[in-house]
């Protein structure tokens, strides 16, 4: 089996770097900001900010945010 080098710096060029992109990791960011202010969040307690599909956030493990399956990682998924 032959394994593929990945270009880091084309997929941040392609992704990361765009404006949409920068947008939602700065609303992520602001997100994470507000619940450690209400004390609902904080560095070391092993929580994550998981972000729902409807915009909202809600607290929950970080072994459970973490380890969601997502789509793309499914069995008979076609995105490699």
């Amino acid at each position: 089996m032959k394994t593929i080098k990945r270009d880091y710096k084309d997929e941040y060029e392609k992704f990361q770097s765009s404006e949409e992109q920068k947008k939602r990791r700065a609303k992520r960011n602001k997100d994470r900001r507000i619940a450690e202010r209400e004390g609902r969040v904080s560095k070391g307690d092993g929580k994550d900010v998981h972000h729902k599909a409807d915009g909202g956030t809600i607290v929950e493990s970080a072994s459970r945010n973490r380890g969601r399956r997502e789509k793309s990682r499914l069995k008979g998924s076609k995105r490699k």
